[in-house]
């Protein structure tokens, strides 16, 4: 992010971008509006509809896979967590849908009707104020963007479990992904985590690749790393947020880390910044 607290984008691509998996900093709001795309996080593919909406945080690894054949347009809202603590005093939660998101492991919303238009409408205006750039616009984008949370929260509470049915998914899968998660200190290896769901290995090889869209070794090494730089951005020390992140060797996780994101681990922490 370029700014303090919030980004508002709006995208239109005529030709299907190539995105890799990444994650963010981040809370992210995608709010998909047209083309042909399946939407990957965290082993779960979502089938997307227009009007549907992906909420992931900073712990999300994801990616859009885009087909050609219509235009791939689409809102995009990054968040920083510092926004919610802005407007806690007011008394609701508005981070509330993105934390049941993350218990449920589920980052789907499918808004009704009113609440669509009134989303949109919301947007659109959103997009307005920025393209006129006139006096008070960032203030009028903060006013609008809590207006947007507030009905984003709603829409989320209501939607319906029966959604789930446009979502591809493999429960020993998840199971994986959430043992991974929980032992990123441990030793995790491709013999270690057959032995322990007893699977073979090529069964977890290709079933972790097809639902994950990276192969395990590639999940285990990015999630290590945004853990960490998640420690790091709250204060851990650097070879803390080493250790606990499964990592043995710290000039390997130096080397990893700038390659992952492009700058060495201390510039994430608070007196770095």
């Amino acid at each position: 992010m370029n700014t303090r607290f919030f980004e508002f984008h709006h995208y239109v691509d005529l030709e299907p971008p190539e995105v890799a998996f990444h994650e963010h900093e981040f809370y992210e709001v995608f709010f998909f509006l047209s083309g042909n795309v399946d939407y990957v996080v965290e082993g779960r593919t979502y089938q997307l509809r227009p009007g549907d909406i992906l909420l992931t945080n900073n712990r999300d690894i994801h990616r859009p896979e885009v087909r050609p054949g219509k235009p791939y347009e689409r809102y995009v809202l990054w968040l920083d967590g510092d926004f919610f603590q802005s407007v806690q005093d007011f008394g609701d939660d508005l981070s509330a849908c993105f934390t049941d998101a993350a218990r449920k492991k589920y980052k789907l919303i499918r808004p009704g009707g009113d609440s669509l238009t009134h989303l949109r409408r919301l947007c659109a205006y959103m997009t307005q104020i920025q393209e006129e750039g006139l006096f008070g616009s960032h203030v009028l984008m903060y006013a609008c963007l809590v207006e947007f949370l507030v009905y984003l929260n709603r829409a989320y509470f209501e939607t319906p479990d029966e959604i789930r049915l446009d979502v591809t998914e493999n429960p020993k899968i998840n199971q994986i992904l959430l043992y991974i998660e929980d032992h990123l200190s441990d030793e995790l290896s491709l013999d270690g985590l057959a032995q322990q769901f007893h699977l073979s290995k090529f069964y977890l090889s290709n079933k972790f690749k097809q639902y994950a869209g990276l192969t395990l070794y590639q999940y285990i090494m990015k999630k290590r790393l945004t853990i960490a730089r998640n420690m790091l951005r709250s204060g851990t020390p650097v070879m803390e947020a080493c250790m606990r992140c499964g990592f043995s060797d710290y000039s390997n996780f130096l080397k990893a880390f700038k390659r992952e994101f492009g700058h060495m681990p201390r510039e994430y922490m608070p007196q770095g910044r």
